[in-house]
């Protein structure tokens, strides 16, 4: 199979496990792509997840590399072996790279938690809350841009329907529920839905009043997708270029040592969507 011209995210996770695992065992990439009977240039291809590498060679290199996490190999295994077209892929070509592999990192995720300090968080917003949102971008983007991210927004909602039930979490801070993104009534219809959405099962909000004072971060948009197993969490960053990804463990055990801070500070569920409600009534 020919090399991929833009690897995906999960792609580029999948090589760069691959070779975090071969430096661990100090084998190097001729012994590797000999393991495999292929040209040792093929072998850092797959390992930065430009050359697809098949289910039989992952479980071929991860026996030979002494891993002995069989949780681990298996869901490299399972990244390896999945072929099926994402719901995402309707939108390559008309919307970024970064915004295809956000919904496709929360789809393989296991758990979703987010922080949100300026607008509500992504997977719980309403059209018109996610549109005015992404109107008030820099450059303006045209009506059929807009639309487009606002479409793919909702699609990306149904993990957190009853379909698909993904357990999350999302912190907010009592800034982002008083910005009036699209108005008065469009806030007011958000902040409803989200204290709907905060009634299922699945759905969790904590509200982090502004009286807790100074909180960790520079108040970026934060989303860290646990893995199948907690060698594959990542953390997804919001920046001025678009989403930025990290894995290495010092970066994800700073944000978990952030997101410990938030569920100390933050309001119970309950007293959270009174908060939100209370709020949504001042309006």
């Amino acid at each position: 199979m020919p090399p991929r011209s833009t690897p995906t995210e999960r792609q580029k996770r999948l090589g760069a496990e691959l070779r975090k695992l071969r430096m661990a065992a100090e084998v190097s990439t001729d012994y590797a792509a000999g393991l495999l009977g292929i040209d040792r240039t093929r072998i850092s291809n797959m390992e930065s997840g430009v050359r697809v590498v098949s289910a039989d060679r992952v479980r071929t290199l991860t026996s030979n590399y002494a891993c002995t996490d069989p949780a681990y190999v298996d869901a490299l295994v399972a990244m390896a072996a999945g072929k099926q077209r994402g719901w995402w892929e309707q939108y390559r070509g008309t919307l970024p790279q970064g915004l295809l592999d956000i919904a496709e990192l929360e789809w393989h995720a296991a758990r979703l938690l987010t922080i949100q300090t300026v607008h509500l968080p992504g997977l719980l917003q309403t059209e018109d809350y996610a549109r005015a949102v992404f109107a008030a971008g820099l450059p303006a983007m045209s009506r059929l841009e807009v639309e487009l991210r606002v479409n793919h927004r909702m699609e990306r909602q149904r993990l957190v329907g009853e379909e698909v039930s993904r357990p999350y979490i999302g912190y907010v801070h009592e800034a982002a529920l008083r910005m009036q993104f699209g108005g008065r009534k469009v806030t007011q219809a958000q902040l409803d839905h989200l204290c709907a959405m905060s009634e299922r099962e699945h759905v969790t909000v904590r509200v982090v009043p502004v009286g807790c004072g100074a909180f960790p971060g520079a108040g970026h948009a934060l989303l860290y997708a646990e893995g199948v197993v907690p060698q594959l969490d990542t953390v997804q960053l919001d920046s001025a270029h678009g989403p930025e990804f990290t894995h290495a463990e010092s970066q994800l055990a700073k944000y978990r040592a952030h997101l410990d801070w938030m569920d100390g500070a933050a309001l119970p569920p309950g007293e959270s969507r009174d908060f939100v409600h209370a709020i949504a009534c001042q309006l």
